[in-house]
């Protein structure tokens, strides 16, 4: 047992699973149900961003013709996995998150008018909080039970022309997502330790 163990409010196994024993797989097996897919958001829209904002959106690739266009715009070493996976989920921020203001945070709309004026803002700040959502997205696929394989090796412009060619979304990550299939790890890579990373001011 670790101190993360001990501090934490949920048991060992989901500490597990989550986090200590969780790693990146490249193989996969399996199925993904729709219902399951749907849990993997419903949990992941429960994490915190800026203003409530959410810019996040999820493109599952299911189709076969939809994963062989995604597939043609990956790196070599990640095109294999991607066929074969049970589901991809392709992530990407909302580039006009702000006009759904009065959706997510109808009480206080003041600060809508600064992301109006500021197109690098708002950019800035979707891509920011769609990547923290990322994050999320990723511990939600984890605590249902599969293995995520994040990956950034992609040609993210062509992505965009192919699935957003309206403009109205920028990809920034493709997640694979499924049971670990056969040799699905490599070598385990060492973490940072806490007095590597950590001060205290």
């Amino acid at each position: 047992m670790t101190i993360a163990h001990e501090e934490a409010v949920i048991d060992a196994a989901a500490v597990d699973a989550i986090f200590a024993e969780a790693r990146t797989a490249n193989s996969f097996a399996g199925e993904v149900t729709e219902e399951q897919a749907r849990a993997i958001y419903e949990l992941t829209k429960f994490g915190p961003t800026a203003f409530n904002s959410q810019p996040l959106r999820v493109t599952y690739v299911r189709s076969d013709e939809a994963r062989a266009k995604l597939v043609d715009h990956l790196s070599r070493g990640n095109q294999a996995k991607t066929a074969s996976a049970p589901l991809v989920a392709l992530l990407s921020y909302d580039t006009n998150w702000q006009g759904q203001w009065d959706k997510f945070l109808p009480e206080y709309g003041a600060p809508k008018a600064m992301y109006d004026d500021n197109a690098e803002l708002a950019a800035a700040t979707g891509n920011n909080n769609a990547h923290l959502q990322a994050g999320y997205f990723i511990l939600a696929v984890r605590s249902l039970g599969f293995a995520a394989g994040p990956m950034t090796g992609a040609d993210f412009a062509a992505i965009d022309a192919e699935f957003f060619p309206n403009g109205d979304q920028k990809s920034f990550l493709v997640v694979n997502i499924g049971q670990p299939g056969p040799d699905a790890w490599g070598a385990a890579k060492p973490k940072f330790s806490y007095e590597d990373v950590v001060r205290t001011v």
